[in-house]
């Protein structure tokens, strides 16, 4: 494991962004046991509670799994953002609806469209696997948390179909940041039969692979959605 030295300020961080550093570029693989806290002191040239403060942020954020008695590894999965990071960062901004559906377009369209480029045989039978359980959901009359899980899943499913790790996790933000918004949503008449409206004319042009078609109807689905929010929320004001 290589290092370099530290500055006096931050030690902390520093530590965790060398880390992170070299589990991005590949120099710590997945599976892969770090130092201990000991060793990894004496290379920082820091004491071993930096390391542990260090080590226990790097776990939070999913690069690394401590495993009790045994070490500290990178983790083999895909790092995951814990929920209560992402709504802690963002306490602010989740009540504005106009920045998170602008940032839903940006980020999801995004997403959608690297992803269309890079899914295979299996992953849309996995997406067509969904789309048929949110129609099941629909006419069985399921509840709107059901439905909503559902859209999730195909959401999160496409960040990771896309290829692009910060683009898999925006996709993992944007969809704790929509939560509030699109549970509140679904709960209103009609709401999970208009989204599946719109989510089929998506699935369709992604799985035809007509990106033209796709973006149109991407775009067509978040004017949709912002302007049946703001009918359901004047109805409640009224």
């Amino acid at each position: 494991m290589e290092v370099t030295a530290l500055k006096k300020v931050t030690l902390t961080e520093q530590i965790m962004e060398q880390i992170a550093s070299q589990i991005a570029s590949g120099k710590l693989k997945p599976g892969q046991r770090l130092p201990n806290e000991r060793a990894m002191g004496e290379m920082f040239n820091v004491t071993r509670s930096r390391v542990r403060e260090a080590l226990r942020a790097l776990a939070l954020i999913g690069l690394i799994e401590i495993k009790p008695g045994d070490g500290s590894y990178v983790s083999e999965k895909t790092p995951h953002l814990p929920e209560e990071t992402i709504s802690w960062i963002f306490h602010r901004e989740v009540h504005n609806l106009d920045e998170v559906y602008a940032a839903r377009k940006l980020i999801e369209e995004e997403v959608y469209l690297t992803a269309v480029d890079t899914a295979g045989a299996d992953e849309n039978i996995r997406l067509q696997e969904l789309v048929d359980r949110m129609s099941l959901a629909s006419s069985a009359g399921a509840s709107p948390e059901v439905y909503h899980q559902l859209l999730d899943d195909y959401d999160l499913l496409m960040g990771r179909i896309c290829g692009n790790q910060i683009y898999n996790k925006l996709m993992q933000t944007i969809v704790l940041l929509r939560k509030d918004f699109s549970s509140k949503l679904l709960h209103a008449d009609g709401a999970i039969a208009h989204s599946l409206k719109m989510r089929l004319k998506i699935h369709d042009a992604f799985i035809r692979r007509d990106r033209v078609l796709l973006k149109k109807n991407l775009h067509s689905f978040y004017q949709a959605s912002r302007k049946f929010y703001d009918t359901v929320a004047n109805n409640k004001d009224n």
